[in-house]
C-alpha cells in the first residue's frame, strides 16, 4: 500500500465552519503511520450559517437542499486552497480529499409500520463537484454505508478511538463534544470485552442556541464557559431536562437536531422562564446538562471497564466551566486530558478521524465499528469521485 496524503473535511452539527486536516498516512510492517501535517478551521459567514440552519426544518423545499449541496462542493474545495495559503504543504502533494459534508437530517428509527420509511441520513456537500473543482479524488458519504448493512450510521469516530488509542493495561474513555457529545469506551487490549460507543446527548448545541438568544445574536457560543460563571445552576430545571426518554434509551445510540435542535432549545427555554431562571441561570444549568450527562455514562462504564482515563476533544475543550463542571462529577481516580497528550489536537480530531476513514475506505480496508453503530456487519465505507 502506498503512502497517501489525505486531506480530511468536517463540519459538524453546530454549523460553525469547516475543519481541515491535512495527514500523511502509510503502513509499514502492517502498522498503520500517521502524521498531523496542518490543521485549520475556517468559519462559516453568518449569512451561510443562516442558510444551513434554515435546511434543518424538515419543511424546507428540496430545491433549497439540492442547490446548497451542490455550492458547498464548490465552497470545500475554495476553502482547501484558502487553507494551504500559510502552509508549507504544496497543493499538488494531496492524494485525496475526504469529506464527511453537512449533516442535514439523520433518523435512525424509523416507524416500521410505514412501508416505504427506512433509516436514513444526508449529508450534503457533492463529492462530485468537489472533485471537479478540486481536480483531486474525492471519498464521502460515509454513512448511508453502514445504515445499508443496518447500523444506525453513527457515531463514526469511535472507530479511530479503537483503531489508534487502546491502552495495554487500562481501559479508557474518549469524549467528543461538538454539538453533540458522545463517548468511546476502548477496554484494554488484555480485556473480553468490546468497544463500546455511542452518543450521550446534547454537546454545545444548546449552549451555543442559549447564548445566542441571550446576547441577540451577538455571540454564537460561550467563550471559555464565561457566561454560565456568571449563573447559578437550578436543580429543578436541570432535574426537568434529564428526564428525557433518550437517557433511558440502551447502546449504541445516536442523536442530532432532530432531537436536541432548535426546537427543543426553544421549548426548555419557555420552561425556564416558569421557574424564574434569568438568562445566565439558564446558560449555566444547560452547560450542567451536558456536562451530567456525560459524567453519568462515564461513571457507569467506570469499573466494568477497567476506565482510568478521559480524553477530550472537539470544541467543548474552549468551554472551562463545562470542563469544571464534568471534573467536579467525575471520581478523582479519573484523569481528564484533552487528546493533544495521544497526538491528536483537540480541535482537529474529527477531521483527522474522516481523513483516516477515507485512506482505508480508498484502500478498501473496512473502517467501521459495528459495535458502536449496531451495524450487522463491518464494511468499507465511503464513496468514491474520481
Amino acid at each position: 500500500m502506498k503512502p497517501m496524503r489525505v486531506c480530511g473535511l468536517m463540519s459538524g452539527t453546530s454549523l460553525d465552519g469547516l475543519d481541515i486536516a491535512i495527514v500523511d498516512f502509510s503502513k509499514t510492517n502492517g502498522d498503520l503511520q500517521y502524521e498531523l501535517k496542518h490543521f485549520v478551521t475556517i468559519p462559516y459567514d453568518n449569512e451561510l450559517k443562516l442558510k444551513l440552519h434554515e435546511l434543518m426544518d424538515p419543511n424546507v423545499s428540496i430545491q433549497k437542499v439540492s442547490s446548497m449541496n451542490m455550492y458547498l462542493g464548490e465552497l470545500y474545495a475554495s476553502y482547501i486552497k484558502e487553507a494551504l495559503v500559510d502552509s508549507e504543504i504544496e497543493y499538488d502533494s494531496i492524494d485525496l480529499i475526504s469529506s464527511h459534508g453537512q449533516t442535514i437530517w439523520h433518523e435512525p428509527f424509523v416507524n416500521k409500520n410505514e412501508k416505504y420509511a427506512r433509516p436514513n441520513t444526508l449529508q450534503i456537500g457533492d463529492i462530485a463537484v468537489l472533485a471537479e473543482k478540486a481536480k483531486i479524488p474525492v471519498i464521502g458519504d460515509f454513512r448511508t454505508r453502514d445504515m445499508a448493512a443496518g447500523g444506525q450510521g453513527a457515531p463514526l469516530v469511535p472507530f479511530a478511538d479503537y483503531y489508534l488509542f487502546q491502552h495495554e493495561r487500562q481501559g479508557r474513555i474518549l469524549v467528543n463534544i461538538g454539538g453533540i457529545a458522545n463517548i468511546t469506551v476502548v477496554p484494554h487490549k488484555t480485556s473480553s470485552k468490546n468497544v463500546i460507543a455511542y452518543d450521550t446527548g446534547p454537546g454545545n448545541m444548546i449552549i451555543d442556541y442559549f447564548v445566542s438568544k441571550y446576547t441577540n445574536g451577538q455571540q454564537s457560543f460561550d467563550r471559555d464557559g464565561n457566561l454560565a460563571k456568571l449563573g447559578v445552576v437550578h436543580s429543578e430545571f436541570l432535574e426537568y431536562l434529564m428526564n428525557n426518554q433518550y437517557f433511558e434509551l440502551s447502546a449504541p445510540k445516536s442523536t442530532g437536531r432532530e432531537l436536541f435542535g432548535q426546537a427543543y432549545s426553544e421549548c426548555i427555554w419557555s420552561v425556564g422562564d416558569q421557574y424564574n431562571l434569568t438568562p445566565l441561570d439558564k446558560i449555566s444549568t444547560v452547560t450542567m446538562f451536558t456536562a451530567k450527562t456525560l459524567a453519568n455514562e462515564i461513571v457507569r462504564l467506570i469499573e466494568p471497564y477497567e476506565v482510568k482515563e478521559v480524553f477530550i476533544s472537539g470544541g467543548g475543550v474552549h468551554n472551562s466551566t463545562l470542563l469544571n463542571y464534568l471534573i467536579e462529577l467525575l471520581p478523582d481516580t479519573i484523569r481528564m486530558e484533552e487528546t493533544d497528550v495521544l497526538g491528536i489536537q483537540h480541535d482537529a480530531k474529527e477531521a483527522f478521524v474522516f481523513a483516516l476513514l477515507g485512506f482505508l475506505g480508498f484502500n478498501k480496508i473496512p473502517n467501521s465499528l459495528p459495535s458502536s453503530t449496531g451495524a450487522n456487519r463491518q464494511t468499507v465505507m465511503g464513496k468514491i469521485a474520481w
